[in-house]
């Protein structure tokens, strides 16, 4: 009577002739549902077991969008086998054979010395004549039992006769009403915000190596004091960031409260601004960045960029991943070929010219960037039946004059990896440490790793910059610029 219970799913199955699947009619299942209890039971197990079975092929296979084989997929997601075998490199890594040698310079000052002398033979265990010949061996570490210092500040009050009042002197080291010392709060703050220490992991560093308790709570909250302070800076980095001539941009997904916010990075060469916002749309540019900004802007092509008036140059590395995608996973009938083979053409050209710019003449330069110009400008105008190619046709036309600025502003790349690169820090911590609580806490951030990022690119020292601006600013009560640290520091 029934037939195909422990078959698999490529095989028919069936009962009484009627066959059992997703094509299963109403007059069918009422057929079935006749034949009494068992063959209703019968039809319910196999249905569970066809479902079962597609389900686990889905996950053998995982070909479709957001699965190990699509090329937006992550690389950290795709399963080792899943991987291409990488390409060998064109030549070998390190200096070419016969280079002058490297090596750590030998130290200056000399702390500690340490006479090393061999009790018997290593060899025959034999007694050993003394002689008076030695090598210096340099040996740079961090010494045992190292510990935070404890200081004692004797604080004078002395009485102003002109004030009728008693006054003492500002402790420099350290903030008000604060039993943490100014280099614990940078050094924490700068491998929290920075290098995206977890906040347990900063813990760790001070509670086992430097043998100085902390705790969450305790640390979190001279964070947000630190960040008050510096929140000039912070001003500062967007100006220099609205002014700058290269501007690059992206955003991520982001978490305040459990509620979805957004990362967007504004970097240049030497500042990278931060801001956590709970919109994605372009008004949240306008709050860092000119309306009508000056340089050029290297974006993807997400539409919130439009609301910038400025040269910009569209992410052409992004456009090929999309042609990757298209030909992998949707239709690619009718003139698709034709369509990818040509735009792949068209970018590989414009690579190729800017590469050689400077071998080429200023006229055969500018003629060549016109017919490439004149390429694409055909690209756009012809008529493209496969629906995919009308749609990127389509973006190609919305941003005919933002694909090929790198031609024209030979300093401008025509990709947008640099700022990829830069919001990548925010990636990792938002892995490692889930975002942020508050958005007193995603406030803190945006400051803190805007501020300690920027001053990463301008080679100077984080904790000491900080040091040395936070006695400033209590000698003083005004906080010096960050470009004066970096004037000063060449």
């Amino acid at each position: 009577m029934f037939n195909g219970m422990n078959k698999t799913v490529k095989e028919q199955l069936e009962i009484n002739g009627i066959p059992i699947g997703p094509s299963l009619s109403k007059e069918q299942a009422k057929a079935i549902y006749a034949m009494g209890e068992e063959a209703v039971i019968f039809v319910l197990l196999t249905q569970a077991k066809l479902a079962d079975e597609k389900k686990l092929q889905e996950l053998k296979t995982a070909s479709g969008p957001g699965g190990p084989d699509d090329p937006s997929c992550p690389s950290g997601q795709k399963p080792a086998y899943k991987k291409p075998e990488p390409k060998k490199r064109k030549s070998k890594s390190g200096q070419k054979k016969g280079h002058k040698g490297a090596r750590r310079l030998k130290p200056k000052n000399i702390d500690k010395t340490v006479d090393i002398r061999a009790k018997r033979c290593p060899y025959c265990g034999g007694k050993l004549n003394i002689c008076s010949d030695f090598r210096n061996r340099y040996v740079e570490d961090i010494p045992e039992g190292v510990k935070v210092e404890i200081i004692k500040f004797v604080i004078h009050r002395d009485y102003c006769s002109c004030c009728k009042k008693a006054v003492e002197g500002t402790v420099p080291d350290v903030l008000p009403k604060s039993t943490i010392g100014n280099r614990i709060l940078a050094m924490s703050a700068w491998l929290h915000y920075c290098l995206g220490t977890t906040i347990s992991q900063v813990l760790s560093i001070f509670n086992f190596h430097l043998q100085f308790k902390m705790t969450n709570g305790g640390l979190v909250h001279m964070w947000h004091r630190l960040a008050k302070i510096l929140e000039p800076w912070y001003q500062e980095i967007a100006n220099d960031v609205s002014r700058s001539g290269i501007l690059h941009s992206d955003e991520s997904g982001w978490r305040v409260n459990g509620k979805t916010h957004w990362l967007w990075c504004f970097t240049t060469q030497f500042s990278t601004l931060f801001a956590i916002e709970k919109s994605r749309a372009g008004p949240v540019i306008l709050q860092y960045i000119k309306d009508i900004f000056d340089g050029v802007l290297v974006s993807d092509f997400f539409g919130a960029y439009n609301i910038l008036i400025c040269a910009k140059q569209k992410c052409l590395v992004h456009l090929l991943r999309e042609l990757e995608r298209v030909t992998k996973y949707k239709d690619t009938s009718s003139d698709w070929p034709d369509f990818c083979k040509k735009i792949k053409r068209l970018i590989r050209d414009g690579i190729r010219l800017r590469k050689a710019f400077d071998s080429l003449d200023s006229e055969v330069y500018q003629r060549r960037y016109h017919r490439i110009e004149a390429r694409l400008q055909a690209l756009i105008d012809s008529q493209w039946e496969n629906k995919n190619a009308c749609r990127l046709s389509e973006r190609l036309k919305r941003h005919q004059h933002e694909l090929f600025t790198f031609l024209i502003e030979t300093d401008v790349p025509f990709d947008n990896n640099f700022a990829e690169r830069m919001i990548r820090l925010g990636v990792i911590m938002r892995k490692n440490s889930y975002n942020n609580r508050s958005k007193k806490g995603a406030s803190t951030q945006s400051i803190l790793m805007s501020i300690f990022v920027t001053i990463k690119q301008r080679g100077l020292n984080p904790i000491d910059t900080v040091v040395k601006a936070l006695r400033i600013y209590l000698e003083t009560g005004n906080l010096p610029t960050l470009r004066a640290f970096s004037t000063s520091d060449g």
